[in-house]
């Protein structure tokens, strides 16, 4: 029995640009990540998409989408599209810009426009679970509406997360 979710910006979003998406509540826990929400979904952590809230050196922020289980390489980031230094937000600003609380960042209807950068090979894969605007629920969709309904690029800059 799948529960249903109520309404966040995020699926607001997702709605108002016809893009079939399907929901996964999991329980949440602090500081667990995509580690925990990949098990709690039993799907590979690779498939989990991260929105980072990050920033330039201008302090003009931008969103990275990054597999679950890699990190980004800010300097590789930096030097792809072209900027000096590329930094995560504190908590607080990343709220202030998307908001959405850390835990519950989704690149769907954001507060702020920004720009958004996507791992290129996330776009290859056949499905992505991703935040839908709240801490502990993700939306299913295909990666490939992402370039139709985001201002997005696509850049290499994974790095495959410490274990």
């Amino acid at each position: 029995m799948i529960k249903h979710v109520s309404e966040t910006p995020a699926t607001q979003f997702l709605r108002r640009h016809d893009v079939a998406y399907s929901e996964h509540p999991y329980p949440y826990e602090a500081h667990g990540g995509t580690t925990v929400s990949a098990r709690e979904l039993g799907v590979p952590e690779h498939h989990v998409v991260k929105t980072l809230v990050m920033q330039d050196e201008n302090a003009r922020p931008l969103i990275v989408l990054m597999h679950g289980d890699c990190k980004v390489s800010t300097k590789n980031l930096a030097r792809q599209i072209g900027c000096k230094s590329v930094a995560p937000c504190t908590p607080e600003v990343a709220c202030r810009h998307s908001g959405y609380l850390v835990g519950g960042t989704s690149p769907f209807g954001v507060r702020k426009p920004m720009p958004v950068y996507v791992e290129r090979s996330i776009l290859d894969l056949e499905k992505i679970y991703i935040n839908g605007g709240r801490r502990g629920y993700l939306v299913g969709i295909v990666p490939q509406v992402l370039s139709a309904i985001l201002p997005l690029t696509a850049v290499d800059c994974a790095l495959p997360e410490a274990s």
